[in-house]
């Protein structure tokens, strides 16, 4: 399990988190998504899981900026390919 991967992953979700023109409760799910994938104590399987959820949740809002679905798209990408 690549620690790379999760590493980019977080880049881009820390970059739709600082991204003003995205709606505040997709940056917060998208922190809370980078927080969590960083988090050493739980298992990897489960923080994969649980983001996969979350970010699929929020990728399906219609609020949600074209570029910032992409990147959502994106990293769920990277995520199942883990």
């Amino acid at each position: 399990m690549s620690n790379s991967q999760i590493d980019e992953v977080c880049e881009i979700l820390e970059y739709i988190a600082d991204n003003n023109t995205v709606p505040r409760n997709i940056r917060e799910a998208a922190s809370d998504s980078s927080e969590l994938l960083k988090d050493e104590e739980q298992d990897q399987s489960v923080k994969i899981s649980t983001v996969l959820g979350k970010l699929d949740e929020i990728s399906n809002d219609p609020n949600i900026p074209v570029h910032a679905r992409t990147l959502i798209w994106e990293v769920l990408s990277k995520l199942e390919s883990i």
